[in-house]
């Protein structure tokens, strides 16, 4: 459903944006594009969307060119920003009404249950309104066309836990629908709990594209010491922490060789544990910056 090949955006003459990225997402598929910020997420989603124009390579939505088809892809796209700027003397019930009139009919039944779940008073002007309820604006405008495709850049800045929650529910329904959800973030947590599989973005060039379970069965380990003995420290032994009389790092080597090591000391305390998707992210930014 979606479709990128080469994808390189520089901003004036060396100012990079994006490098050389190509995937693809399958339709029906939350694909999660996490990076910290400043690593050419919000460019890849803006030149997706034919916001600025790409310096070289291509992309496609559901087959259709990003420059040469833009109109047509405006239709079947929902897109919530990162930075909400809307018409700030609009009432939010115009404002999504005229919103929703660029992708032809709307689902008014729906659009109901959405501004119900998302507690979101209509009659306010968008000036009066919050960052998360300026949002909250974003995801009713964007879901209740049910478009083929979601196009999301941090689109949970700003919405409270319990907000998160139900807007996570929304997407997994619009997956069961079949929409394709392109899903920009920094937050881990949020990646790993929605997606099914993840792209890591540095430094504008895709480095890894892995599904959530495979990249959670990475052979990293979190490992958790405590000892009075000095433990001798290798090049797999990344993220090392000293708190509290414990020794703590995520070990990224053969297990064998850890406890060899380990099996030196007196030990009083041990744990080996399953690594945060955290964790496994600094690992392969880590090991690109190794190469």
């Amino acid at each position: 459903m979606i479709k990128l090949e080469g994808l390189t955006k520089y901003y004036k003459k060396h100012a990079r944006g994006i490098l050389d990225v190509s995937l693809e997402i399958k339709q029906g598929e939350i694909f999660g594009f996490i990076g910290p910020n400043g690593a050419g997420k919000s460019t890849t989603v803006r030149t997706l969307l034919n916001l600025i124009f790409p310096t070289s390579g291509f992309a496609k939505i559901n087959g259709l060119d990003i420059v040469k088809d833009t109109i047509d892809i405006r239709k079947m796209v929902g897109y919530i920003p990162s930075e909400v700027n809307f018409y700030g003397d609009m009432y939010v019930k115009d404002f999504i009404d005229y919103a929703c009139r660029f992708h032809g009919e709307i689902d008014h039944i729906y659009m109901a249950m959405l501004i119900e779940k998302l507690e979101l008073d209509l009659s306010r002007k968008i000036e009066d309104l919050s960052f998360g309820n300026k949002k909250k604006v974003s995801i009713v405008a964007a879901l209740a066309t049910h478009p083929k495709v979601l196009i999301l850049d941090e689109p949970t800045s700003g919405l409270d836990p319990l907000i998160q929650s139900q807007f996570f529910q929304l997407l997994e329904q619009e997956k069961k629908n079949g929409t394709t959800i392109f899903f920009s973030s920094h937050n881990l947590g949020e990646v790993q709990r929605i997606c099914d599989r993840v792209g890591i973005i540095k430094e504008g060039k895709l480095i890894k594209v892995e599904t959530i379970e495979d990249i959670m069965k990475t052979r990293a380990k979190t490992v958790r010491i405590r000892t009075k003995d000095e433990l001798e420290l290798t090049e797999e032994m990344i993220q090392v922490e000293h708190i509290n009389g414990y020794i703590s790092f995520v070990y990224t080597g053969e297990m064998k060789t850890l406890i060899q090591l380990i099996s030196k000391l007196k030990i009083d305390d041990l744990s080996i544990t399953e690594p945060a998707l955290e964790d496994i992210f600094m690992h392969y930014y880590e090991r690109e910056e190794n190469k």
